[in-house]
């Protein structure tokens, strides 16, 4: 979740619906100037007794954010509900390190050239970290979700957003607070030249998106137990907010665009308004009301720029329009599988003949066809069937066989020649044995590990 920056520039009041319409149109680049974004979380444990550290606690949460200032990093503060002025990211040339809602760890990284320079971002932001946690005995966890904790096991970190969203949670599903509490994920964020471009990226991305929840499922346990899905993550997400969530059908109708992205999301329940450095809760209300100065909690005042950025920050379907377009679709894993994730998307999305391969796999679905695939993924990955028969796997090996051509075509070379296509390398093995990693891990449980969940802490980064 973005983390608000409380130096603003100019910020006008929104008067036309154009200025509604502008971050979306801001974000079309020539294709020199694509860049990729990728951010990933992780969860926190002390080594000693593996318990979530609060914020407050000697080596917990706060300690950790200023460790890195050795490297360059600047901290960020925000007024807590409390409030206390509390250290909630920090900021540096490799983009914001900053906290998930109990204490999950993210990197939100630069956009940067190539899949060589988002890698070795990577392998810089976990040497820090974990230098940082071998002197605060504090170890990191590469899953999608806690395997053994319960919500009530969980700290809640200081961020005046977080509170609004744990108490309107409830209110609207189920699961809404294991997604804050219990989950980590891995997303990219990537650019479009035009509108057109925009549509169909985002078409390809959110009926591959099931595929990519596949190969990356990585939550087989609940609270010390196998819990029956392969991806809980993503199951989570289908019982979390039906008006924030999901596949999009509108997005395959004929004439999407930022138009109609744009009244998606002003039927999209607001959160909170930032003011004065504090959250106002604003949960449920209409920001088509704000539009009109009928702010119940505002009376009066209309929204600003910043406003309207903050409210394309609070939906979280399966793939995101702000100003880029954000891959939502993958569990949490190590090293290794967070550069795959950006080579799978950019493999696909970043050359127009690999980009049209995919979509022409894919155009002919129903929408009944996507809603159906991204439901049974959770459960079944590889094994989900696809519409016109055979098995996720099936669709996988030419996805897989797109992606590579599309990083080929690219030819984006590190200093020894090599292109990007070698951080495919572990999804090439995930689809060679179709064996995701979450059933890795529960071959483990059921085997070596005797049933002993404390045994996955060694399955870190």
């Amino acid at each position: 979740m973005s983390t608000r920056d409380t130096s603003e520039r100019d910020d006008p009041i929104i008067e036309t619906r154009d200025q509604l319409v502008a971050p979306m149109q801001a974000g079309e680049k020539p294709k020199a100037d694509w860049r990729i974004g990728t951010e990933h979380e992780k969860l926190v444990y002390m080594r000693g007794d593996h318990h979530a550290p609060s914020y407050e606690e000697k080596g917990g949460i706060r300690d950790i954010l200023m460790a890195l200032t050795e490297f360059g990093w600047e901290p960020v503060e925000e007024g807590g509900p409390d409030g206390k002025i509390n250290v909630i990211a920090m900021r540096g040339s490799d983009g914001t390190v900053s906290l998930e809602p109990a204490g999950q760890l993210e990197l939100s990284g630069a956009p940067l050239e190539n899949l060589h320079e988002t890698c070795a971002e990577t392998g810089r932001h976990l040497a820090q970290v974990k230098a940082v946690g071998e002197r605060l005995g504090v170890g990191f966890l590469g899953l999608g979700m806690w395997p053994d904790k319960a919500r009530s096991d969980l700290p809640m970190m200081p961020k005046g957003r977080y509170e609004i969203m744990k108490n309107h949670m409830p209110r609207v599903g189920d699961l809404g607070l294991d997604m804050m509490l219990r989950t980590c994920t891995i997303q990219v964020n990537l650019d479009y030249s035009s509108e057109a471009d925009m549509a169909q990226k985002f078409r390809t991305g959110l009926a591959l998106q099931p595929l990519a929840t596949a190969l990356f499922a990585n939550s087989p346990f609940t609270e010390g137990q196998p819990n029956g899905y392969l991806s809980f993550r993503s199951h989570i997400w289908s019982d979390t907010d039906p008006h924030r969530t999901g596949m999009l059908p509108f997005v395959f109708e004929d004439g999407f665009g930022y138009e109609r992205w744009v009244d998606y999301m002003l039927d999209v329940p607001m959160y909170f308004v930032f003011r004065e450095g504090k959250y106002i809760d604003a949960a449920g209300l209409s920001f088509r009301d704000f539009l009109d100065g009928n702010l119940s909690v505002l009376p009066g005042e209309k929204p600003t720029q910043s406003d309207w950025w903050d409210h394309l920050s609070t939906a979280f379907p399966e793939v995101r329009l702000k100003s880029f377009l954000e891959m939502r679709g993958a569990d949490g894993g190590p090293w290794s599988r967070i550069c795959a994730l950006p080579a799978f998307w950019v493999g696909l999305l970043y050359d127009q003949t690999a980009l049209d391969a995919a979509w022409d796999l894919v155009k002919d679905w129903t929408m009944e066809e996507r809603e159906d695939l991204r439901n049974a993924v959770p459960k079944l990955a590889l094994d989900a069937p696809i519409p016109g028969g055979g098995k996720l796997l099936d669709l996988a090996r030419e996805v897989m066989k797109i992606a590579r051509a599309g990083l080929s075509a690219r030819a984006r070379l590190n200093s020894s020649g090599d292109n990007e296509t070698g951080f495919l390398e572990t999804l090439d093995e995930i689809v060679t044995t179709g064996k995701v990693p979450a059933q890795v891990l529960l071959d483990r449980y059921h085997g070596e590990w005797g049933g002993d969940i404390d045994r996955v802490y060694k399955y870190s980064f």
